[in-house]
């Protein structure tokens, strides 16, 4: 897989970021950045994020929650979906994300 970028300047949360659930093994590895002044975590779902029928259920990541400054972390097992959400702060917050693949993925 190649990175993906997601910023979320302001309040609010970015889209969802679909991921294969299917690699084996899962890995999943986040970079955040922070610019100005904001307080952002990474949050995770076990939905279906394309099933309009749903409401998705989000839930923090355990230690990428309440950042004022640049962190990274993991994920070592599958979740469905992740997203960027700035709590408070006019600053941007940006996500790099690798998930383990295939060289050139």
């Amino acid at each position: 897989m190649r990175t993906i970028t997601i910023s979320q300047t302001g309040a609010g949360s970015t889209s969802a970021v679909p991921l294969d659930t299917y690699r084996n093994p899962f890995h999943l590895g986040i970079g955040v950045l922070v610019s100005g002044v904001v307080n952002c975590k990474i949050q995770h779902t076990f939905d279906d994020v394309f099933d309009s029928t749903v409401t998705p259920t989000w839930f923090d990541h355990p230690t990428l929650a309440n950042l004022t400054a640049n962190e990274d972390g993991n994920y070592a097992f599958p979740v469905s979906a992740i997203r960027l959400t700035v709590n408070s702060g006019a600053g941007t917050a940006t996500a790099k994300i690798i998930q383990a693949g295939m060289p050139g993925e």
